[in-house]
C-alpha cells in the first residue's frame, strides 16, 4: 500500500512535497527552482538598507556628492536652471572656522597682500555673509545704545529707533552686493581677469573690521569715534586696494584711478557709519 502511494507520486510532477525516509522504494522528488536560496532576491531595486544595497534615492546626499570623476544618478540642470539649485552655490559655502577665522586674521593684516592669492581657488560667501549680518545688526544696536547714552547724559527723552536696522541692512548689504559687481564690469572692460564670487569674498572680509570700530564707538568721545571710525576705514581700504593692485596693475594702465576709487569708496563707508550711527543729534525736548 505504501509502495503503491509512492509510485502514484513518482507519476505526477508535485513540487513542495517533503522526500520520504530513505527505504528501497524511496523516490526521490526534486523542488521547483526559487528564490528563496537567497536573501534578499538579486535585485536593482534602491532604498533598501541591506547589505551591499545603495541607500534610498530620496537620502538627503546634498553634502556627499561624488568626487570629480564620480557618477551622478540624476543629472544636474544646465543653463539658467542651476542658479536656482543648492548645489550651484554649495562650492561658495565650503570652508570651515579655520579658514574663516584665518581670513579673517588676513583682512585685519592688510599689508600681506595675500589675502586674493590664498583665496584664489576657494572664494568664500559664509564668511562675507555672516560678517556683514553681524555688522547690520551691531551697527543698529551700538547706535542705539550710544542715543540712549547721549539722551540720558542730557536728561533727554529718548525712542528707540528700529529704522536703523533697515537702514543698516541697505547700506551694507547694497554695498557688498552692488559695489563689487559694478568693479566686476569695469574690470571686464578694461580686459582685467577678475571673478565675479573672489570679489565678493574681498568686499566681505573687508566689512570685519568695522565690528570692533562699532563697538569701541560706544565710548562717549566724539574724537574718539572719530578716530576708530578713521582707522578702521583706512584698514579696510587698504586691504582692499592692495589685494586689487597686484591684479590690475599688470593689466591695465589706468590701475591707479580704479584703485584709488575703490579706496574712496571704502573710507566713504566708514564715513557713512560713523555720521549715520555715531553721531548723535539731541532734540530740544
Amino acid at each position: 500500500m505504501m509502495s503503491s502511494g509512492y509510485t502514484h507520486l513518482e507519476n505526477q510532477n508535485v513540487s513542495g512535497s517533503v522526500p520520504a525516509a530513505s527505504g528501497p522504494d524511496q523516490v526521490q522528488l526534486k523542488f521547483s527552482e526559487t528564490n528563496l536560496q537567497t536573501f534578499p532576491p538579486p535585485s536593482e531595486t534602491q532604498g533598501k538598507i541591506t547589505g551591499a544595497h545603495r541607500p534610498p534615492s530620496d537620502a538627503d546626499d546634498s553634502f556627499s556628492r561624488p568626487g570629480p570623476g564620480g557618477q551622478e544618478d540624476n543629472q544636474q540642470p544646465s543653463g539658467w536652471q542651476r542658479f536656482f539649485g543648492v548645489a550651484s552655490y554649495q562650492p561658495y559655502f565650503n570652508v570651515d572656522t579655520i579658514d574663516v577665522l584665518e581670513r579673517i586674521r588676513d583682512s585685519l593684516l592688510p599689508y600681506k597682500g595675500s589675502f586674493s592669492e590664498k583665496t584664489i581657488n576657494n572664494p568664500d560667501l559664509y564668511g562675507p555673509f555672516w560678517i556683514c549680518t553681524t555688522l547690520i545688526f551691531v551697527a543698529a544696536a551700538l547706535g542705539n545704545v550710544v542715543a540712549y547714552i547721549a539722551h540720558k547724559t542730557h536728561h533727554k527723552h529718548w525712542n528707540y529707533d528700529i529704522n536703523q536696522v533697515t537702514w543698516s541692512a541697505c547700506l551694507f548689504y547694497g554695498y557688498v552686493g552692488v559695489v563689487p559687481l559694478v568693479v566686476y564690469f569695469v574690470l571686464k572692460y578694461l580686459s582685467v581677469p577678475s571673478g565675479l564670487v573672489q570679489l565678493w569674498c574681498l568686499y566681505g572680509y573687508s566689512l570685519f573690521v568695522f565690528i570692533p570700530a562699532s563697538c569701541l564707538s560706544v565710548v562717549p568721545l566724539e574724537i574718539f569715534r572719530w578716530v576708530v571710525v578713521a582707522a578702521a576705514g583706512l584698514l579696510s581700504a587698504t586691504f582692499l586696494a592692495i589685494n586689487l593692485r597686484s591684479h590690475i596693475k599688470t593689466a591695465s594702465d589706468r590701475w591707479f584711478l580704479i584703485v584709488a576709487g575703490i579706496f574712496l569708496l571704502q573710507l566713504g563707508l566708514a564715513v557713512i557709519l560713523k555720521l549715520y550711527f555715531f553721531t548723535i543729534v539731541l532734540g530740544k525736548d
